[in-house]
């Protein structure tokens, strides 16, 4: 019996995680190292930075108005 393929995609869009364990040079401490890796498409961060660009801009015109009403 497989996976469905709603279940197949949340487990693709899930953010993978691996742990190191190690001993430290001189052996007196024990070093957990864990790393989450999460994977997003490019067009995910450019509509985020696309997003924050219009943000910006409507502040700065905002900071504008301000100024000259002052």
């Amino acid at each position: 019996m497989g996976l469905t393929n709603k279940k197949e995609e949340q487990l693709r869009q899930m953010p993978l995680i691996k742990n190191k364990i190690s001993k430290s040079k001189d052996g007196r401490f024990l070093i957990h190292r864990t790393e989450l890796i999460n994977i997003k498409p490019m067009a995910y961060y450019e509509a985020i930075l696309k997003n924050n660009e219009q943000i910006l801009e409507e502040t700065d015109e905002d900071l504008k108005t301000l100024v000259e009403q002052n």
